[in-house]
């Protein structure tokens, strides 16, 4: 652990009505002092007068607030200093912390860090602090706070509760044969390990629930050209974000918008045209079009109402339990209804609206809203959020599987211990040096 104290402006920066800088460390009394103010009584929001401790000049009459070790977000002294938040007045009471001896600028995610070093956080917790600060949609803050509050970490230090005990027993068979043990022991064990297992294929088994929402779903809105697929995806984010012309081949590349449906971050991509390309350009397009409609969690095959009830062949092999079938120009039609459409797998039900009109853009909307929703259900308390999660969890069910098959007690023994080191790493009780700098380097300076 590092002796210097730090500081950082734990606000956003920018002209603010307040700005908050935090100090931590055992020099954090120190500091406050050469600001020329007394250390405050703890938590109770203090008004003082800050100084230069060069030039003597008042800095600003702010308020502070003390947090004495170890009942602090870092475990350490630590102070924040709520100034007023113009420029002239950060960058001045900045510049005074950094003129005292033992006190320096944080790095990026090093108050955390710190928190983590004092047993205030696990890595669980502290990723789900970084994901608090970055959301930007209800189910990102609700799967944050959720894990923040350490619903991953209780499940997985369950598991690794049960796994030790499990292991202690096989060991105990192993080390001490003669001893009169209960003749069930062994069979306990291997009974504990496959529901081990089983609960744990069962948690990876989730689709990428937990990542998805936190990274952000995808849409791809796929069709042929003219159909109206750069006209929905403005109807759908209600601004002109997409040029629309009656110019076959318009749109090239992948037009991509971010939206939030239903309290879900969505990012919506309108797509090149699927037709035989006249270029090596628009080539290029319908390659990624298929490209991200073949990735996209959810699919919009648009198909041009003029031309129903004939239907895009092409674009129809791309329609599956993840698509919504959708016939624009609704409004061409002498009347709308529902029908079936044949999907690459099962017959679809399809969606008539109308850009122009508005036309079945409200159950539309709605129709994509209840997919996510069922996708992406919420209701279950812990969720793999990264990608180190899921290669720590693969490797503990690979070790339990093998420790099964193993052909000595001796083998089987390890791979529950190698087991339970991949359960620990997700929440930093082991091995976890490699991890750190990967983990924190994520936050933003002052955090």
């Amino acid at each position: 652990m590092s002796a210097d104290t730090i500081f950082a402006l734990a606000s956003a920066p920018g002209r603010a009505g307040i700005a908050v800088v935090r100090i931590s460390g055992d020099k954090t009394g120190k500091a406050l002092s050469r600001l020329g103010c007394k250390t405050p009584p703890p938590r109770r929001a203090t008004r003082v007068k800050l100084i230069d401790p060069i030039t003597k000049e008042l800095l600003d009459d702010a308020l502070v607030i003390w947090f004495p070790a170890p009942r602090s977000f870092t475990g350490e002294d630590v102070a924040e200093l709520h100034l007023h938040g113009g420029r002239a007045v950060v960058d001045g009471v900045m510049a005074a912390l950094a003129a005292i001896g033992g006190v320096r600028p944080a790095e990026a995610g090093e108050f955390t860090r710190r928190a983590f070093e004092h047993d205030k956080l696990d890595l669980t917790q502290a990723e789900a602090l970084a994901d608090l600060v970055d959301a930007e949609s209800r189910a990102q803050l609700r799967q944050a706070l959720k894990q923040m509050g350490g619903s991953l970490k209780e499940l997985t230090d369950d598991w690794r509760h049960r796994l030790v005990q499990a292991l202690a027993h096989l060991e105990a068979v192993v080390d001490f044969p003669d001893e009169d043990l209960p003749p069930d022991v062994a069979d306990k064990v291997w009974g504990e390990v496959r529901d081990l297992e089983g609960a744990i294929g069962g948690f990876l088994d989730d689709g990428g629930r937990g990542e998805r929402i936190r990274e952000g779903l995808s849409i791809a809105i796929v069709g042929p050209p003219n159909a109206g697929k750069s006209s929905l995806l403005n109807a759908l984010v209600k601004r002109e974000a997409a040029i629309v012309s009656a110019k076959p081949g318009t749109t090239r590349d992948i037009i991509e918008v971010h939206m939030d449906i239903g309290g879900f971050a969505v990012s919506l991509a309108d797509t090149a045209g699927l037709r035989e390309a006249g270029d090596d350009i628009e080539q290029e397009g319908i390659r990624r079009a298929r490209a991200r409609a073949e990735n996209a969690d959810i699919r919009l095959a648009l198909f041009d109402g003029a031309t129903y009830p004939t239907r895009d062949a092409t674009t129809q092999t791309l329609v599956d339990a993840n698509t919504i079938a959708v016939i624009n120009k609704a409004d061409l039609l002498d009347q709308q209804r529902e029908v079936e459409l044949d999907g690459a797998d099962a017959m679809r039900p399809t969606h008539f609206i109308s850009t122009k009109t508005g036309f079945g853009m409200p159950a539309l909307l709605q129709r994509i809203e209840a997919m996510i929703k069922a996708r992406f259900d919420m209701t279950a308390s812990a969720a793999i959020t990264r990608a180190r999660h899921r290669k720590a969890l693969e490797e503990c069910r690979e070790a339990l599987s093998r420790s099964q098959i193993a052909k000595l007690p001796e083998l089987a023994a390890e791979d529950l211990r190698l087991a339970a080191r991949s359960l620990g790493r997700i929440t930093g009780r082991v091995d976890v040096e490699e991890i750190l700098d990967v983990v924190f380097r994520e936050f933003c300076i002052g955090k």
